[in-house]
């Protein structure tokens, strides 16, 4: 299995499963997969945060404000890896309960990887929402 490969299928399994438990009230799984060293930041489509302290309060109100995730899709458009880093594009389709409120939107995100210790770890995240 070659890097890209193996990149690929982490993106399918590892983060579409924490991105999902974060669309259900469960930070603690985006919160693992997430670089423990600087620099790290999130320009999000609600709100925006760099650096670690900042990043885990911002997933911590983001989980707090999720519940009930009936469907969470990323559609991938371009990927990449070379050597120990990596990123993607594409748009993330969810269906929630935002503070109690059905809500549907589709985001645009490109985020950036980096390999530490072996494992691939997200270092940047850039969201915005996709207007029809």
């Amino acid at each position: 299995m070659t890097d890209r490969d193996e990149f690929l299928a982490w993106i399918r399994t590892a983060l579409h499963d924490a991105e999902l438990a974060l669309h259900n009230g469960d930070a603690g799984p985006r919160r693992a997969l997430w670089s423990r060293n600087e620099p790290v930041s999130v320009l999000g489509a609600w709100r925006s945060a760099h650096g670690r302290r900042r990043l885990d309060d911002l997933f911590t109100a983001l989980a707090e404000s999720f519940s009930d995730c009936s469907s969470h899709v990323f559609e991938l458009q371009a990927y990449d890896v070379s050597a120990d880093m990596a990123y993607t594009t594409g748009l993330e389709h969810t269906s929630v309960l935002v503070d109690g409120v059905p809500r549907t939107y589709t985001l645009r995100a490109t985020q950036v990887y980096r390999r530490e210790d072996g494992a691939w770890r997200v270092a940047h995240r850039h969201a915005d929402t996709v207007s029809e």
